[in-house]
């Protein structure tokens, strides 16, 4: 398999059907993996816990790469994911960036940047002109 299909064959297994097995197969012990939590690098089992608390907000899954560039071991990649909220079936999108190193089929370093911000507007979390809001100096201030 190209990186590629090694990419879209972890967010199938893991992201889309919830198979956290594959977690185990693919991501090594060491990984290094940025973006997710600002200053930390997510483990094996950050990521088993990442992958079930964005399932339980979402659902009907989907990832697709727009755009793809593999150099050697490394792969780039712009994300779209549809989904669905899990609560009232609305329509989600949102986009995200990756780069990802692998060795012998296994992610061995992976830095990402979703638009979580836009996740968390669409589900009503936040309110939708949060960024508006927040690029006029203004605090966010929760009850």
């Amino acid at each position: 398999m190209t990186n590629t299909e090694l990419l879209q064959y972890w967010f199938d297994e893991v992201w889309s059907n919830g198979n956290l097995n594959v977690i185990d197969k693919m991501y090594g012990p060491d990984t290094y993996s940025t973006g997710v939590i600002s200053g930390t690098s997510l483990q094996r089992e950050d990521i088993r816990e990442l992958v079930t608390a964005i399932r339980e907000l979402l659902k009907d899954i989907k990832v697709s790469f727009s755009h793809v560039m593999e150099q050697d071991d490394w792969l780039a990649v712009r994300t779209e994911i549809d989904a669905k909220r899990s609560d009232n079936e609305a329509e989600i999108q949102m986009t995200g960036q990756m780069f990802i190193r692998f060795e012998n089929q296994v992610i061995v370093e992976s830095h990402s940047h979703f638009n979580y911000l836009a996740l968390f507007e669409q589900l009503g979390q936040i309110p939708s002109d949060a960024v508006p809001i927040l690029l006029t100096g203004q605090a966010m201030q929760w009850k």
